[in-house]
């Protein structure tokens, strides 16, 4: 276990239950956390003193939940102030941060692009980033105790450490205790995609749902998962990555070892790798490669068939083995998604057993510092335990 952690702001289960739920939904009545928690009012009152004594909540003013009805109830709400949140997405050749209240609305953001991607020229320019937005204004650097860091690939998030990275090329990084020594801050580093998946979940296409899905497109294939309404992780940290099913025996080889992911197929990398085979131009880029297919190139278009194929394959494993209620797809692939958006819903429909097919696909643009302020929401339910 890293040893920087704190320990978390709430612990008594009641307590636990009623923050929770005003994080993600807040103001809810009294009653309403009740119901949705099984707590008597009079425990879900216990719960909340402590936590409006030291400033995380306040009661709203008093409000009639219906007209006739009985004597006027106090909402409870998070007061966004009384802590704020710094994330930051470390990208292929850049670090996006932000400052984040307690309820996820970002503040101030910066972007600092990458020259060196080595450990630790990565960690020097992430802590002047931190400082950057922590200087902003004064209650930022006052109030601001969590750092959450978003980085692909496998990240063992207890231990604070990044295991594998293709994008900035590591190998079992100790990056939460290097960040946490230059900053002073309480780091929880997490797989980007998982943490974007947290932020849809509470404050995204995802409130209120108990099984719920997000899948990345573009330089990489990655995916979230939600099960009885917590993030699944598994046992070594790495549930849920669509874009490492193999969908092809007889397929291209992935960085990770195996034939025929679904990321080895249908990654932008993948598809440029097959349309310069295909047109024998090794200079082409990846905007090249779009222009031939919107152009009609056949070799091009035939490219961008075969990815959607496969993102829409993978995304139907994903529905078949966890039925979420809807799955949110986004990345920087979404700008191709003309050409190959509808191979993507063939495949969908086709490999989707029976009811499993009316979970729908909604695309959902999502900029880079989106990503940062799932690094934060990171940070914010590392209040809980």
């Amino acid at each position: 276990m890293f040893p920087h952690h704190s320990q978390p702001l709430v612990s008594a289960p009641a307590e636990t239950a009623i923050l929770a739920l005003l994080l993600a939904e807040s103001p809810l009545s009294r009653v309403e956390l009740a119901r949705r928690t099984g707590l008597s009012s009079t425990a879900v009152t216990k719960a909340a003193r402590p936590l409006i004594d030291d400033g995380y909540l306040h009661e709203l003013p008093p409000e009639r939940t219906a007209p006739g009805a009985g004597r006027p109830v106090n909402p409870l709400a998070v007061t966004p102030d009384r802590e704020f949140f710094v994330g930051v997405k470390i990208s292929a050749d850049t670090l996006f941060g932000t400052v984040c209240d307690l309820r996820a609305r970002m503040r101030t953001t910066a972007v600092r692009p990458l020259g060196e991607r080595d450990p630790a020229a990565v960690c020097a320019l992430l802590t002047d980033l931190v400082a950057e937005l922590l200087d902003a204004r004064p209650e930022y650097r006052a109030r601001t105790r969590h750092l959450g860091i978003a980085v692909s690939g496998d990240v063992d998030r207890p231990r604070g450490r990044v295991r594998y990275s293709v994008l900035p090329g590591w190998r079992d990084v100790p990056l939460a205790e290097t960040v946490a020594a230059a900053t002073g801050l309480i780091v929880t580093v997490e797989n980007d995609v998982k943490a974007l998946t947290a932020a849809e979940h509470w404050y995204g296409e995802g409130i209120g749902t108990e099984y719920f899905a997000l899948v990345t497109i573009g330089a990489g294939i990655g995916s979230g998962i939600v099960v009885n309404g917590e993030l699944v992780t598994g046992a070594y940290g790495v549930a849920g990555e669509m874009g490492h099913i193999s969908i092809d025996p007889s397929g291209p080889r992935c960085h990770c070892g195996q034939v025929g992911c679904v990321e080895a197929i249908a990654s932008s990398d993948a598809i440029l790798a097959t349309v310069r085979r295909a047109t024998g131009d090794p200079g082409l880029d990846f905007d090249g490669a779009v222009q031939l297919a919107r152009g009609g190139e056949p070799a091009a278009r035939d490219a961008f068939a075969r990815a959607g194929h496969a993102i829409g394959t993978g995304i139907a494993t994903l529905v078949n083995l966890l039925g979420p209620e809807r799955v949110v797809v986004t990345g920087e692939g979404l700008d191709t998604y003309d050409l190959f958006g509808t191979h993507i819903k063939e495949a969908y429909a086709a490999h989707c057993f029976k009811a499993a097919a009316r979970c729908p696909l909604t695309l959902r643009p999502l900029p880079w510092e989106e990503w940062a302020r799932g690094a934060a929401v990171v940070g914010i339910q590392a209040l809980l335990p």
